[in-house]
């Protein structure tokens, strides 16, 4: 079974992502995290430093990555109030 790890570092290599893309990536969706820290996530299980992603991170990676993508989805709430 893959860890949220091995599911992020897949997809940074995927998508020839840099770690300061990522950081952009989840700033997108206002999740800030140092670093060093998104640094700590791809490190090797066995590392002394080596820190499990948890659902929180991958979500906020996935759902900024939806934005990066795909761009923000235009707010149609003020055409449906006018109808």
């Amino acid at each position: 079974m893959l860890s949220n790890n091995d599911i992020l570092k897949k997809l940074r290599v995927a998508l020839s992502l840099r770690n300061e893309d990522i950081l952009a990536i989840l700033k997108l969706v206002e999740f800030d995290i140092s670093k060093g820290a998104l640094g700590d996530l791809f490190r090797n299980p066995d590392h002394p430093g080596y820190v499990e992603a948890g659902d929180q991170v991958l979500r906020n990676f996935l759902n900024g990555l939806i934005i990066y993508k795909r761009g923000k989805l235009p707010d149609n709430r003020q055409e449906k109030n006018t109808e």
